[in-house]
């Protein structure tokens, strides 16, 4: 049951970073894993989004609902279907004279033994990697320099 949880500063806006983050059709585009991504259902408060994964021999789809709060910049995934027994993720963006402190939260278990063993000795390599694909992707979108205030403040990792 691999659980990650990580606090890092970055140079741009929480409404910049929320809407990254909430514009899941374009992950694979930018995420290392994200093979493809099918919107099932939208409106401004929900997405039910497929997103296909692969990681060497393995492809998985899996089915989740995305729920946005733009007032308070909260992004919350919820598992629909697919590989796992549970997947939870959250994002909460918040302002700092910096930009925005980003609070990133995940905790998965795979239904397959097979596959946990496969992922989970990697998962916190992962799991960094995701994290540096989005901040990649919001100086893409947004430009700038890395800045010396994209730093972690705190981190977490379980498995």
């Amino acid at each position: 049951m691999p659980k990650h949880s990580e606090k890092r500063v970055v140079p741009y806006s929480p409404a910049q970073m929320y809407d990254l983050v909430a514009d899941v059709n374009r992950y694979s585009e930018f995420l290392p894993w994200c093979l493809g991504s099918r919107i099932r259902r939208q409106d401004a408060e929900m997405i039910d989004a497929d997103l296909i994964i692969g990681f060497k021999i393995y492809r998985e789809k899996f089915g989740s609902r995305v729920e946005l709060d733009r007032d308070t910049r909260t992004i919350r995934t919820a598992y629909l279907d697919g590989p796992f027994k549970y997947l939870k993720n959250q994002w909460v963006f918040h302002p700092d004279e910096q930009g925005c402190m980003v609070d990133f939260y995940v905790d998965f278990e795979f239904k397959s033994k097979t596959l946990s063993r496969v992922i989970e000795p990697l998962f916190n390599e992962a799991v960094k990697r995701m994290v540096r694909a989005f901040e990649s992707r919001a100086r893409d979108l947004y430009g700038g320099q890395r800045m010396p205030s994209e730093q972690i403040i705190h981190q977490t990792s379980r498995s």
